[in-house]
């Protein structure tokens, strides 16, 4: 088996189709990109005792007597903290494991990505079944979270070098399906709960199995279709850029990700993401929330503020706002291939200083808009800047590969994800204890968010900063050429794939096998657009 998995083993020849390889990686990120819809198990979890309503806790049962308890249900506050695990675990696994990535290959951290998520998945159905959340904690946050990782960065050096010509828009494809997989999974989880679900059952333990097996083989399917090139292989015709005034920015040298903690260049990029996945994720998780509180009953309508709505009223606008939250998400994931793919013209640090800029704009003209009652300028600018914060994440592997080189760009970016990490935490904690601050002041509803808003463009204004400063490294950074040729061998490269027997892709694959590899990911990103739509449509009726 280690044999199949060997780097050797997964060079491709000259006849292989680079447009096989973004199935590939889409396949294991559509499944992995998950992680964004896990709070559609939060309210059928907390319940799971109760079924029709919640078993509450006592007051002596804190967080850590929640972990191991069976007699009452969890609260979704506590289930809320399975969502900053797999962010904080994503970046730090990342982080670890990145270096060992590159050099054993996409395809081994393909499939141990597959064992760790769907295993972990596995393990929450018995965590669900058993009520320990401890086990579901261990399954989907640790062992999960690993898996998340490892999946998230393995395309990312094998695309760059598969796309020297277009950087940008290859890592745009696969970040995108990142971006795309809740889209898929959760209308998929609410229609298994709800064939699972009885009288007795919530069904969530039956859903997670289910979607465990469906991933595993999408996962290990689009491991086993990885390839890397040959050492020194270009698209035909392509010839890289001279170096040149226009494009001081790309290097033809290469970093090891041993160097990258002491590089000023490293942390400056660190801060940028930082600050935009900040700026961006708090309002994510506030997006619902936010509109309805702030437009109340005019969302349907209706002439009265939130805290003036009945029940019936408060269920109406909450659908509208669900509608709200589907499209934020369209354009989360469209940004991530239009701002990567725009990027390869503009250049990553241009395209960076447009985030910031622009999105600076649209962050400070939400206090007006609101204020201005003006639902359209609200909606549109959260668009843009959702728009940004997927397009963030979609341009930095480029912007990396650009500054310190392809051989080891997997493993940087594994390390820069540690930003990732702590915007997971900084931003939700910036946006939510603000509400609740403001709140506490006696601040109407309406008003609470718009200090939040202002300290959001201080964030995108840090980040402004701090790309206009990033500057090409000095050559004092890069490996010598023996440096190189000692990294190449210890990531078993070869100059071509008959150097380990390999012939079978000598032969030109055929063009229904890449119409097939795209369909396989393309029908299940199609069927979840769809749904999604289904639910913009309530926001736009």
């Amino acid at each position: 088996m280690s044999g199949i998995l060997d780097k050797e083993r997964i060079i491709a020849g000259p006849g292989f189709n680079r447009w096989l390889v973004p199935p590939a990686a889409l396949a294991i990120h559509l499944c992995i990109g998950m992680a964004y819809g896990f709070s559609v198990f939060w309210l059928p979890l907390s319940k799971a005792l109760g079924i029709q309503s919640a078993v509450k806790c006592g007051p002596d049962v804190g967080f850590f007597q929640e972990l191991f308890t069976s007699s009452c249900d969890w609260k979704i506050s506590t289930l809320g903290w399975m969502y900053t695990m797999f962010f904080v675990i994503l970046g730090s696994s990342a982080a670890i494991w990145g270096g060992w990535l590159e050099r054993s290959g996409p395809r081994k951290a393909g499939v141990v990505s597959a064992c760790c998520w769907c295993g972990g998945m596995l393990i929450s159905a018995l965590g669900i079944y058993t009520h320990q959340f401890w086990l579901m904690i261990l399954g989907s946050g640790v062992i999960g979270g690993i898996g998340l990782g490892l999946g998230y960065i393995s395309p990312v050096s094998t695309l760059i070098k598969w796309f020297p010509d277009r950087r940008g828009m290859a890592t745009g494809m696969a970040i995108m399906g990142f971006g795309g997989g809740a889209m898929i999974g959760s209308p998929l989880a609410a229609d298994l709960m709800k064939y699972f679900a009885t009288p007795t059952n919530v069904g969530v333990a039956q859903t997670f199995v289910v979607m465990a097996l469906i991933y595993f083989a999408f996962m290990m399917a689009g491991a086993f279709g990885y390839r890397v090139p040959e050492t020194g292989w270009k698209p035909a015709g392509w010839t890289p850029p001279p170096a040149q005034v226009s494009n001081a920015m790309i290097t033809q040298r290469h970093v090891h990700v041993s160097k990258v903690w002491g590089i000023p260049q490293f942390w400056l990029i660190w801060v940028v993401l930082c600050m935009n996945v900040s700026a961006g994720i708090g309002v994510i998780g506030m997006a619902s929330p936010m509109l309805q509180e702030v437009f109340g009953g005019s969302l349907i309508g209706v002439g009265k503020k939130f805290g003036e709505l009945d029940k019936g009223q408060l269920a109406a606008i909450a659908t509208v706002a669900a509608g709200f939250t589907a499209l934020l998400s369209l354009f989360n994931i469209g940004g991530r291939f239009f701002w990567a793919s725009l990027s390869d013209k503009m250049g990553r640090k241009v395209t960076y200083a447009v985030f910031f800029i622009l999105g600076g704009l649209m962050y400070a003209s939400v206090p007006g808009s609101a204020g201005a009652g003006s639902i359209v300028l609200f909606v549109g600018a959260f668009c843009v800047i959702l728009s940004m914060y997927g397009g963030g994440f979609a341009t930095v592997p480029a912007y990396l590969a650009d500054l310190f080189g392809t051989q080891m760009v997997g493993a940087i970016h594994g390390r820069l994800l540690t930003a990732w990490a702590t915007a997971g935490v900084l931003g939700p904690v910036v946006v939510n204890y603000m509400r609740e601050y403001q709140l506490g002041l006696g601040i109407p509803r309406e008003q609470v968010y718009n200090q939040t808003m202002y300290i959001l463009v201080g964030m995108l204004v840090v980040g402004l900063i701090c790309n206009l400063l990033v500057k090409p490294l000095d050559a004092k950074w890069f490996m010598s050429d023996g440096e190189l040729a000692t990294e190449k061998k210890l990531a078993h490269e070869k100059m071509a794939a008959s150097e380990v027997g390999r012939s079978t892709d000598k032969s030109t694959v055929s063009p229904a096998l890449v119409m097939f590899a795209w369909a396989a990911v393309g029908i299940p990103l199609g069927w979840g657009v769809y749904r999604t739509l289904l639910s913009v449509a309530k926001f736009f009726a």
